[in-house]
Order: structure tokens, then C-alpha cells, then sequence
């Protein structure tokens, strides 16, 4: 599909085709949940790999996890001070999230919102999208949409100006037991709100 303007590329996401797009860390390849296996083929990834789901506004991704009104009210205080951002908070996931987006089961869903205007007017019209940093698995994050459109032919990227990126992808925290475990340290230093 190569290089293609917003308008399409929202298109392509709408009917399920796979997309990228820049954010504030790398750039995303993106999909529908329910199309999510696309990506694991492109990429070759892992099926212990889950994928993350990434939306324009915290309240468009709270449905997608299963929580108790305490533990939602502390995720939504960390949601304040850190999103949009490039933090993940993996939490407990609804029965909303499609088996693709998770091969193996695990009933976690990573969540994000973008600290990116463009990625998350995309998000507004596209919906939650399943997402992944743009590379075949192992490699390093492509950083230009350039790059991405060569490098995936069969990915709609998005013509638009270099955005200019953390390029280095999100700090991943795990609610676990009433409590925060850092699983990945990124581009935001997560300081805990007890």
C-alpha cells in the first residue's frame, strides 16, 4: 500500500488492514484487534509476544480490562499524571479483547495512549487498534515512515512530515496483587502513587 495520506490510511484501518503511524515513542504498526494476527505474520513474532492496545483517549480503552472500582480508581490516577504518554500499564483484561491480540491466553491487555496529536486523531476515528513498534521481530524499531513502507510493502504508512520521536519505546508497568511491577524499563521514569 506504501506511503499514504491520513484519510486513506484510516480507511485501511477501518477494513482491517494492517497501518503505521508515527507516535511519541517509535512508530506503531497497527491493526484492529480482531485482525491482530496480521501483525505476528509481518513481524514473524512470537506468539508469547502479546500486543498492545492503543487508543486516543484513556476512557476509550477502559472496557478492554477487568478490574475492581479500587484498582480502577488507581489506574485511572496513574492514567492522570502519566497519559497520554509513553507508558503501558498492562492490567486485566475484559472478555472484549479478541484471542489474536493475546496467542497464548495470558488475560492481560497492555493499554496506552499516545502523547502524539497525529496518532491520536488516528485513534479518535479508527477506534482501540492493536499495536506494535514497526520492525521484523528481533530487529531494531524502524524510526521513518519510509523506511516502514519499504521494509513492508503491504503496510498502509502514513505521508506526513518526520515526527520527531523518543525512539525508544514505552516503560511497561503490570498491576499485580494491588500493585505496580515494573516489567520494562522505557522513555518515562514510572514513580509508584502510593
Amino acid at each position: 500500500m506504501s506511503l499514504v495520506s491520513v484519510d486513506r490510511l484510516i480507511v485501511a484501518a477501518q477494513t482491517g488492514n494492517l497501518v503505521s503511524f508515527p507516535t511519541d515513542t517509535v512508530p506503531a504498526l497497527a491493526v484492529l484487534p480482531a485482525h491482530a494476527e496480521l501483525i505476528f505474520q509481518a513481524k514473524q513474532r512470537s506468539q508469547d509476544k502479546p500486543l498492545i492496545l492503543m487508543a486516543g483517549e484513556i476512557t476509550d480503552l477502559w472496557k478492554f480490562t477487568n478490574g475492581t472500582q479500587p484498582a480502577l480508581e488507581i489506574w485511572q490516577a496513574v492514567a492522570d499524571r502519566y497519559l497520554p504518554g509513553a507508558l503501558t500499564l498492562v492490567l486485566p483484561a475484559s472478555n472484549l479483547i479478541p484471542a489474536a491480540m493475546n496467542p497464548l491466553g495470558n488475560r492481560t491487555i497492555g493499554v496506552r495512549v499516545p502523547d502524539c496529536e497525529i496518532a491520536r486523531s488516528i485513534l479518535r476515528q479508527t477506534g482501540a487498534l492493536a499495536t506494535t513498534s514497526a520492525n521484523l521481530s528481533g530487529q531494531p524499531a524502524l524510526l521513518t515512515m519510509a523506511a516502514i513502507s519499504e521494509n513492508f510493502p503491504q503496510v498502509a504508512a502514513l505521508l506526513a512530515p518526520e515526527l520527531p520521536s523518543l525512539g525508544q519505546p514505552s516503560t511497561v508497568i503490570q498491576w499485580q496483587d494491588s500493585g505496580w511491577k515494573l516489567l520494562r524499563q522505557g522513555a518515562v521514569n514510572f514513580v509508584n502513587l502510593d
